[in-house]
């Protein structure tokens, strides 16, 4: 479970670059044990530091600026996320306190882990995309899940974004599928309480 994703403002960091894959979100070399903990680190390691192995920062790279520090949001190109299943790279996104990813559109399996793992991948035109690229940065933002909008600080330029019902569910409530499945557990109970009166002989024993 995750914490619920209402509403969210923060600073919003420019990656501009298509078909950034999982590979280049966190490399196979930093995915050093299976849990979600401790991978930060090694968030963007071949971008974010001029010697992956002594972590020596690069200090053109967005996430090592001084005015993107704390950056929650990222903002990127075409088929971000594309590659391998590995949900590490949300993970690592997450860990690193990336909550939202804005992009022109996301690899597919990439864009259902974001969901199942409290982060909100939100789709918008090359053109929308492109504009907020180019505005004064550090560029603050701020979504509102609930109404389905993004907001640019200060300007009140507003931008609506699609998600399905399933998707926006999970992520304001803080669930993840089986969390939600949970949920329904009387209904569960119940269920199977009527179909083992119905049908005994499938819950013998063998």
């Amino acid at each position: 479970m995750s914490e619920p994703l209402k509403t969210h403002n923060g600073i919003a960091a420019v990656l501009m670059r298509d078909n950034v894959d999982t590979d280049q979100i966190i490399p196979s070399r930093e995915m050093k044990s299976v849990g979600r903990l401790g991978l930060a680190d090694g968030l963007f390691a071949g971008w974010r530091y001029t010697d992956p192995s002594s972590r020596t920062p690069d200090p053109e790279f967005v996430l090592n600026k001084s005015d993107h520090v704390g950056a929650s949001i990222l903002i990127g190109g075409e088929n971000f996320g594309c590659g391998s299943s590995r949900e590490h790279a949300v993970w690592a996104l997450k860990e690193f306190g990336i909550r939202i990813v804005i992009a022109k559109s996301f690899g597919e399996i990439f864009h259902g882990n974001c969901v199942r793992n409290g982060l909100l991948p939100i789709t918008l035109s090359v053109e929308i995309v492109d504009g907020l690229a180019k505005k004064e940065q550090p560029l603050r933002l701020a979504i509102d899940l609930e109404s389905q909008t993004l907001t640019v600080a200060g300007t009140g330029e507003t931008h609506a974004f699609a998600i399905d019902a399933y998707a926006k569910r999970l992520l304001v409530e803080g669930l993840d599928p089986i969390a939600l499945t949970l949920k329904s557990g009387n209904e569960i109970d119940a269920f199977f309480e009527r179909d083992r009166a119905e049908r005994p002989w499938v819950y013998s024993a063998a």
